[in-house]
């Protein structure tokens, strides 16, 4: 057992304890887990952590430039989403209460893990086919509406899997 946590400290210590992390948890309880060193410690795509990390850091930076008041846009009018991303993304929010539930049900905090990166993943593909700063002031709101809601349940997500949010990457 003591072999065990000195490996697991100096695992940690090499890739960063949000990676370890997120990279145990990708796994079911009873699946043997292949830790691939150079993955966990890339700045790609291909890394699910970061992947999912910086989807919220990119929301933060969007909002940033924005420069507005968040707390207004949870009354924005959702009408004007309609594309097939933004309705994706919708789903995906809507479905958030119950992967928590069946993963807390279930012991199995793969399924967060999963979650976040299919979020991350449509959040992503909306980022590089929209502007979320336009000129007409209903859309935009929409828009910022819907990236804030993403940006709260990466972070929730995140956090309880004992990640970090970052707001900058």
């Amino acid at each position: 057992m003591h072999r065990r946590t000195r490996v697991q400290r100096e695992l940690r210590s090499e890739v960063g304890n949000d990676a370890a992390r997120f990279f145990y948890v990708l796994r079911k309880s009873d699946q043997h887990l292949d830790f691939d060193l150079d993955l966990a410690k890339s700045q790609s795509s291909d890394n699910p952590v970061y992947y999912v990390q910086y989807a919220h850091a990119r929301i933060c930076s969007v909002l940033e430039q924005w420069g507005g008041d968040c707390s207004a846009l949870p009354s924005a009018e959702l009408a004007p989403l309609s594309s097939e991303q933004e309705l994706q993304i919708l789903q995906l929010l809507i479905d958030y209460p119950s992967v928590i539930e069946d993963g807390a049900r279930d012991l199995a905090p793969h399924l967060v893990a999963f979650y976040l990166k299919d979020l991350a993943a449509a959040f992503h593909s909306y980022y590089n086919s929209t502007h979320f700063l336009v000129d007409e002031e209903l859309v935009r709101r929409a828009r910022l509406s819907l990236v804030v809601a993403v940006r709260q349940v990466l972070a929730s997500g995140l956090a309880m899997l004992g990640v970090s949010a970052p707001t900058k990457m």
